[in-house]
């Protein structure tokens, strides 16, 4: 087992005078820790489990596995290696698989009273139950079986089931259950094929093990920034072991420099266990983050211990401020017009997805709106250094239930744990043409779940826009929108209907311009009170919506409709989409090489290419 290592030590990483010292990040994750860790990618012995006989029999305590699967790698991919198949090959109802591994216990080079060893997965499941030695483990959060795919989570490794040499046990379970997240997923409901995928579940992310401390600050940082009054306001978890009292301290520097811009020392008294903290710090002179200057601090947050002891995280953060007002969209107090488009990753790597992300920047685009999945962390780092701000949406369940809406509360506040520290996110979207929420025309229950999520983005994330339901069927609540944004999904390749479908919706229209009408509840009257974008439209190139296929035609087409919404009172716009996907072949983008099928600069407002 190869061991990769950050640029610092343990060892090193306690000293005061090496805090502004800069280590790469290697790690599917955001905020980074200067200790040492051991990538446990790579082979993995596997196995399916197909009668859901594993539990009963106790494999974690041992059993021969009949296969080898290279971690990280879906089970659909492990599946069709196992038979032989060239393919992926999909699997209906419910899959089960089992992986094991060794791993020998890392040196430290701190004393056993203050650290531990912590295992974390970037993102596995959909259910994921996890042994050492046998031994069941619980993550951080206390739970024996751990819920979701497209976030992070970790196990703090005791040393009284520690050997010198380990074996480490995972199942993985999944279903075609239409009440979790899915996405675009295949389920019970709907089927794959058309806009519906294949199922890409399992290791999906990376596995490792890193020495933390006892008391620490956990790797996820929230920031809020207001930016008349220079403040930046950091929300903080704290991770104790050992009560008592500990400093907070903050130094926050230039990006890219040891240059100390702003310090501050805040005293805590702990208790055990796991609380957040919400601190604040000026920022004397502080330049805003934009696409067009998409300007970075670097954050160093140490939890100091009463005997001077320091644990210490790292992450960069940028001020900026999203607001939605009257009919426009305002960033750091200027009107900025979104130029997006639609970006759905499917099982492209991250080294792909980093293609993809320069080519919607050369596209002339500033948003990307990242389509209800889940992705590599690492690209939100990206778009923040290279300006490009981020829609992002909750993988949705395919039907409506309480249990449905339960498990998409979960995920949003998993996914809100781990993405409020960038400034590149500037737009959340609860449900997409309600999928998971079918009956909000005509639920009560359904719209005022939606209702209180609203309020609870508005409160607790203040630094976001939020979207209720994207596409059609916004909730009116007294005549108020309970959204940011009035958006809608208007599909023709037909010029004459496109200028009239934007006339109609310009026109305050809320019936027969998108496939449903925009706004469910209380009466809700338009007046430009709101901004109001396209969200989606184009998809030139798939046959359910038309328009022309080959590369000129379809630029032609392009850059005509984009002059007519450019020409109207709307905030911004999300073109259809950016690579190719299974059945939808409309991309922009190739999926691998991320060269443009179309001229650049396309999707740019201001600048659309002459003919």
């Amino acid at each position: 087992m190869d061991s990769q290592h950050l640029n610092f030590s343990s060892a090193v990483s306690r000293e005061e005078v090496q805090t502004t010292e800069r280590f790469e990040n290697p790690l599917p994750r955001a905020v980074l820790r200067p200790n040492n860790h051991i990538l446990l990618d790579g082979e993995w012995r596997f196995c399916l489990d197909p009668n859901d006989s594993g539990m009963r029999e106790r494999w974690f305590l041992g059993r021969d596995y009949e296969h080898i699967a290279i971690w990280p790698g879906s089970i659909e991919a492990h599946m069709a290696e196992a038979k032989g198949q060239q393919q992926a090959t999909g699997w209906q109802d419910k899959v089960i698989a089992w992986y094991e591994r060794e791993f020998e216990l890392p040196a430290r080079t701190e004393p056993l009273h203050r650290t531990m060893i912590q295992l974390t997965f970037g993102a596995c499941g959909y259910e994921t139950r996890v042994w050492l030695n046998g031994h069941p483990l619980q993550t951080i959060e206390g739970e024996e079986v751990h819920y979701g795919e497209y976030t992070s989570f970790s196990y703090e490794l005791g040393e009284e089931c520690l050997q010198p040499m380990n074996r480490l046990t995972v199942r993985i379970a999944d279903t075609m259950d239409a009440e979790i997240p899915r996405g675009k997923q295949e389920s019970h409901v709907y089927k794959r094929g058309g806009i519906w995928y294949h199922t890409y579940t399992g290791a999906i992310r990376s596995v490792w093990l890193e020495t933390v401390e006892r008391n620490r600050l956990r790797s996820r940082v929230g920031v809020v920034s207001v930016v008349e009054d220079q403040l930046v306001r950091f929300n903080l978890t704290t991770r104790i072991h050992d009560p008592g009292l500990y400093t907070l301290r903050l130094h926050v520097y230039e990006r890219d420099s040891d240059d100390l811009l702003a310090t501050s020392d805040f005293p805590l008294r702990l208790q055990a266990g796991q609380k957040q903290q919400r601190v604040v710090i000026e920022v004397p002179g502080a330049e805003l983050w934009s696409p067009e200057s998409p300007h970075l601090y670097r954050l160093v947050a140490q939890l100091i211990d009463s005997s001077g002891y320091p644990a210490q995280i790292e992450s960069h953060f940028g001020l900026r401020k999203i607001e939605a007002r009257g009919c426009c969209v305002y960033l750091n107090n200027t009107s900025i017009y979104l130029d997006g488009i639609l970006y759905q990753p499917g099982t492209a790597t991250f080294e792909e997805m980093k293609r993809h992300m320069q080519a919607m920047k050369e596209l002339g685009c500033n948003l990307v709106r990242v389509h209800i999945a889940g992705v590599d962390p690492r690209i939100y780092n990206l778009a923040d250094e290279m300006g490009m701000l981020l829609w992002v949406e909750v993988p949705s369940p395919h039907s409506s239930s309480h249990r449905s809406r339960e498990n998409h509360r979960a995920e949003l506040l998993r996914m809100l744990a781990l993405i409020e520290t960038h400034p590149s996110v500037v737009i959340w979207s609860l449900y997409n043409e309600d999928w998971g929420a079918q009956d909000i025309a005509v639920n009560a229950e359904t719209r005022q779940y939606i209702i209180d999520l609203y309020h609870y983005m508005l409160i607790n994330h203040p630094q976001f826009l939020v979207v209720d339901n994207d596409g059609w069927h916004h909730i009116s609540l007294e005549g108020r929108l309970k959204s940011d944004l009035l958006t809608a999904h208007l599909y023709t390749p037909d010029p004459d209907r496109w200028r009239d479908l934007l006339d109609r919706l310009v026109a305050g229209q809320l019936e027969g311009v998108a496939a449903f009408p925009l706004v469910v509840g209380d009466p809700f009257f338009y007046r430009r009170q709101v901004p109001l974008l396209v969200s989606e439209w184009g998809g030139f190139g798939f046959a359910d919506y038309g328009g022309p296929n080959d590369p000129e035609n379809r630029a032609e087409r392009i850059r005509q409709f984009k002059q007519e919404l450019r020409n109207r009172s709307i905030a911004g716009d999300v073109y259809t989409q950016a690579t190719n996907i299974e059945d939808e072949q409309n991309g922009l983008i190739d999926p691998h090489t991320g060269e443009l099928s179309v001229p650049a600069g396309l999707l740019a407002s201001g600048k659309i290419p002459a003919k």
